[in-house]
């Protein structure tokens, strides 16, 4: 626990408060970074349970159930889901959700100040709880993408008040086109939730028709490890894969009011 307290005591009296410009870009871009909030030595220690946490998602995995989606194998371990690459005889994990509980410190990091004091001014509240938190891990050259989607059409059927679920990414290594590096469609969260692709797969439905986004509004966010990329539910984003031999992990922390239940485990977790 001594670890817990590094990552979290040292920034007490640094005014985390949001700016008046990054609420100004997230109302109208969809999204807002700020470059490296987090030092080098806490993306270590952050990087260090991270992979902990993936181990055992491993070990876990061996007892849960699992299933093929569109090729793709998934494992639910009680109300924790772990996603492989593809193909389905892939050993390396691609998502772990929700992944904070798996590891202490992941756990603490949910209260941080430097992600709550933000999440608080967006959601315009002082109380405010957990909704999901995920771990996408994109391991050098296996690394697979992510198509373009929007989180709210996986969600609105169990929140009804998917417009106040903004969403945190702390970047754990370095991010750029090489890497598979995230990427928006600039203010394409204002129209709110958009159709899904009618392609006759498993998941189509979850990815977003090309037709209602343009491609001219793309946003590749090369961000240096510690950063915190803070964006909309609504946004439209996706990524490349991973064809470098540097990882791009990335941890997503999405908030929401309190005393609201989370998606997976319906428990409440407020945060302190």
């Amino acid at each position: 626990m001594q670890a817990d307290r590094a990552v979290t005591e040292a920034v007490c009296a640094t005014d985390l408060e949001l700016a008046a410009q990054e609420r100004e870009q997230y109302a109208s871009d969809g999204y807002f970074v700020r470059p490296q909030a987090f030092s080098a030595a806490d993306v270590a220690q952050i990087g260090d349970a991270v992979e902990a946490a993936a181990e055992r998602a491993l070990r876990l995995s061996d007892s849960g159930r699992s299933y093929i989606l569109d090729g793709k194998r998934f494992v639910d371990v009680g109300h924790v889901t772990v996603q492989f690459e593809p193909p389905p005889d892939d050993p390396a994990i691609k998502v772990i959700e929700p992944v904070c509980e798996l590891h202490p410190l992941l756990e603490a990091l949910l209260d941080d100040a430097r992600i709550a004091t933000p999440m608080r001014g967006l959601l315009e509240t002082d109380r405010i709880a957990m909704w999901t938190n995920k771990l996408n891990l994109k391991r050098p050259g296996v690394g697979s993408g992510f198509g373009w989607h929007q989180d709210s059409p996986y969600w609105i059927h169990d929140c009804g008040h998917v417009d106040r679920l903004p969403n945190a990414m702390l970047v754990l290594d370095d991010a750029d086109a090489d890497n598979g590096c995230f990427r928006v469609i600039r203010g394409s969260h204002t129209r709110g939730c958009l159709p899904g692709t009618a392609d006759g797969s498993q998941l189509g439905g979850f990815y977003t028709e090309a037709s209602t986004f343009d491609l001219a509004d793309e946003v590749a966010l090369k961000v240096p490890a510690g950063s915190l990329v803070f964006f909309h539910p609504h946004i439209v984003h996706g990524s490349l894969p991973n064809r470098s031999q540097r990882p791009r992990r990335a941890l997503v922390l999405t908030y929401q009011p309190a005393d609201q239940a989370t998606l997976k485990s319906k428990t409440v977790r407020n945060i302190r």
